[in-house]
C-alpha cells in the first residue's frame, strides 16, 4: 500500500481522509478556483457567517458519498468512483454558484462535464478512472448517480448541513448517519423503514431553509440585482457564457466594478453598500386556488409589466423587479420506501411529507420591488393591472387580508 492518507479538518464533519490521487485532483487548478465561489452566493449580506464555498461543499459531498458507498457494500473500486465523482460534481458552477445560473443558457452540470473531459482535468482522471462514467454519476444516470444526484442524494445533505451550520439556522440540521445506514442501492436509492423519521426531518429542514435562507425575500431582490448585471454584461458581449468556468466571484465584482454600463456599475456600487430594493407588493401564492399556474408566466410577460409599471411610476425600467420565488419541488418526497419488501413512494408512507406536500406553497410569493427612494409613490400599486394572476381563492384571500398588510 505504500501511500499515507493526508486529512482535511472540516467544519462540519471533523478529520475527513484524502488518498495522494484525490489530493492531485484537488490541487489543480479547475479545483481551487472552487475556493473562490461561495456556496451561497450572495446570501452572506443577510447571513454574514455564509462565506462557506463550493470547495468545502464538494469535499464534504465526497466524504458522505464514502459513507454511503461502504454502507452500500460497493467495491473499492466503485468507492474510488463515487468519491471522485463528489468531489468533482460542482467543478463547473458559474460565479456565485446558483445564482450566476439563472441568467446562462447552459446548466452547471453540463459545465461540468466540459471542464472533466475537455480541460487539463481530464488527463489526470484518465490516469484511474472512465472519465464519461464521472459525468454520468454527477448527472445521476449510471446505477450509481442516485448516490450524487438523485432524491436523498448526499450533495443535498451536505448542503443542508453545512448551510445551517455558517448562516446559524438550526433548520438544516439533520440525521444523515440514520439516513446512510437505512438506504439500499436497487434501482436508485432505497430508504428502509427504519429511515423514514430522519429523511422526514430532512425535508422539513429544506422546507424551512427555503424561506429562511434559499428564497429570503432579501435573497430574491440581491439574486435578480445581480442576475439583470450579469445578463447585461453577457448582452454587452463583455463576458463569454461559454467561459463562466474559469471565472471566479472576485472575478466577476471587479469586472462590474470597471463596467462601461452605468446600470452594472450602479448595481455593484448597491450591492457593496447594501442598499438594497425593497418590497412593494407581495402576494403569497396560496392566495391563488391554483398556484402552480403562476410559474407558467413567461419571463418576456413579467419583463413587459415591469416597464409598465416604470412608465406608469415614472422610474427607470431596470429598477424595477418582479420576482417569483423559485417553485417549491421537494423531489425528496418521491424516495421510495421499502416496507415488507414492497415499495412505496415517501409521500404515501408519512403523513407529514404528505402535509408539506400540500403546505409547500404556503411559502412562496410573487413580489414587486423597487428602489427604497422610489417606494413611496407605490402606495396604490396593484400587481393585477400587470399581470393576468390566476384566480384568486377568495373564501382564504378575505380571511387573511394580505392585500393590507403594510410590508415592513
Amino acid at each position: 500500500m505504500g501511500e499515507k492518507n493526508k486529512f482535511i479538518r472540516d467544519s462540519v464533519y471533523g478529520d475527513i481522509s484524502l488518498n495522494n490521487f484525490e489530493v492531485k485532483i484537488m490541487d489543480m487548478p479547475q479545483f481551487q478556483r472552487l475556493r473562490r465561489i461561495k456556496q451561497l452566493g450572495l446570501i452572506s449580506l443577510i447571513y454574514p457567517g455564509a462565506n462557506h464555498t463550493r470547495f468545502e461543499h464538494c469535499i464534504g459531498t465526497m466524504n458522505l458519498a464514502s459513507k454511503l458507498a461502504n454502507e452500500l457494500n460497493l467495491s473499492k473500486d466503485e468507492i474510488e468512483l463515487v468519491r471522485v465523482s463528489g468531489l468533482l460534481h460542482d467543478i463547473g458552477h458559474g460565479p456565485f454558484s446558483h445564482v450566476s445560473e439563472g441568467v446562462l443558457s447552459v446548466p452547471h452540470e453540463e459545465l461540468t462535464k466540459y471542464v472533466v473531459e475537455n480541460t487539463s482535468m481530464k488527463e489526470i482522471l484518465e490516469e484511474k478512472f472512465n472519465v464519461k462514467q464521472i459525468v454520468d454519476i454527477v448527472n445521476g444516470k449510471d446505477y450509481l448517480g442516485p448516490i450524487i444526484s438523485g432524491e436523498l442524494d448526499v450533495d443535498r445533505m451536505d448542503y443542508l448541513l453545512r448551510d445551517s451550520h455558517n448562516t446559524g439556522v438550526a433548520y438544516g440540521i439533520i440525521d444523515y448517519e440514520r439516513i446512510i445506514s437505512n438506504l439500499k442501492l436497487e434501482d436508485g436509492l432505497v430508504l428502509d423503514i427504519k429511515g423514514v423519521q430522519a429523511a422526514e426531518g430532512a425535508l422539513v429542514s429544506r422546507y424551512f431553509m427555503y424561506p429562511s435562507v434559499y428564497q429570503h425575500h432579501t435573497t430574491r431582490i440581491v439574486n435578480s440585482m445581480f442576475r439583470r448585471s450579469l445578463k447585461k454584461e453577457i448582452d454587452n458581449q463583455t463576458i463569454n457564457e461559454k467561459d463562466i468556468y474559469k471565472y471566479d466571484d472576485s472575478d466577476i465584482i471587479s469586472l462590474f466594478r470597471n463596467s462601461d454600463d452605468a446600470f452594472v456599475k450602479d448595481m455593484i456600487h448597491r450591492l457593496d453598500n447594501r442598499k438594497i430594493p425593497k418590497r412593494v407588493k407581495t402576494i403569497r401564492l396560496d392566495n391563488f386556488k391554483n398556484p402552480e399556474k403562476l410559474y407558467k408566466i413567461e419571463q418576456s410577460k413579467l419583463r413587459k409589466a415591469e416597464e409598465e409599471i416604470a412608465e406608469d411610476y415614472d422610474i427607470d425600467k431596470n429598477y424595477v423587479f418582479i420576482n417569483i420565488a423559485e417553485y417549491p419541488r421537494f423531489d425528496e418526497m418521491k424516495t421510495q420506501v421499502s416496507v415488507d419488501n414492497k415499495l412505496y413512494p415517501l409521500n404515501e408512507i408519512s403523513n407529514i411529507i404528505g402535509a408539506l406536500s400540500k403546505a409547500r406553497f404556503n411559502i412562496p410569493d410573487i413580489s414587486i420591488y423597487v428602489p427604497e427612494e422610489e417606494k413611496y409613490k407605490f402606495d396604490k400599486l396593484k400587481i393585477d393591472h400587470y399581470i393576468d394572476l390566476p384566480e384568486f381563492d377568495r373564501e382564504k384571500f378575505h380571511g387573511i387580508h394580505y392585500d393590507q398588510i403594510k410590508l415592513f
